[in-house]
């Protein structure tokens, strides 16, 4: 099965140090993110996984304020012994649909793949904001929604695992 582990760029510097992705949490493919996304195309329902992630990797931002300021998503692998449904999944918000929890810490050689921020300034400046604002966003502000908006409308870059070392550097 494949999961998105949403994670920030210091904390894939440690897994890459540490071998291991100690995030539980991760999105994939679920039966109500089926339901909710209705389609049958496999491509479409990951990516919309994936972006689930990647708004998950914005909260890991908010909570983090010293790390760089760029969503990271990494595409793992996975048995599908190893992913367990969130609890509570049926009464899942939109924005975490698709939220599932890991077994364990996940070996980062496992990875198929990284997505990441643009390490270009305007990103960095919409993603910075986006952090600041999510909490207020949660909270039903529409002005933070739009700076976490903002961040949403730039698309991850994709990265093969062997780039992983340029990427955190």
């Amino acid at each position: 099965m494949r999961v998105y582990v949403p994670t920030t760029l210091a904390a894939l510097a440690e897994a890459q140090q540490g071998g291991a992705l100690a995030q539980a949490a991760a999105y994939a493919v679920t039966p109500a993110l089926r339901e909710w996304y209705v389609s049958d195309d496999l491509e479409e329902l990951e990516y919309a996984a994936l972006v689930r992630a990647a708004q998950s990797s914005l909260r890991l931002l908010a909570a983090d304020p010293g790390a760089p300021r760029r969503r990271v998503v990494v595409a793992l692998d996975v048995a599908d012994s190893a992913v367990q449904p969130y609890p509570g999944d049926e009464y899942q918000d939109q924005a975490s649909l698709g939220r599932v929890v890991l077994a364990g810490a996940v070996k980062l050689a496992k990875a198929a793949s990284v997505h990441a921020d643009a390490d270009d300034q305007e990103v960095v400046e919409d993603v910075a904001a986006a952090a600041d604002a999510i909490a207020a966003a949660d909270a039903g502000d529409t002005d933070a929604q739009f700076s976490v908006d903002g961040a949403e409308d730039h698309e991850l870059l994709w990265y093969a695992t062997q780039e992983i070392p340029g990427l955190i550097g």
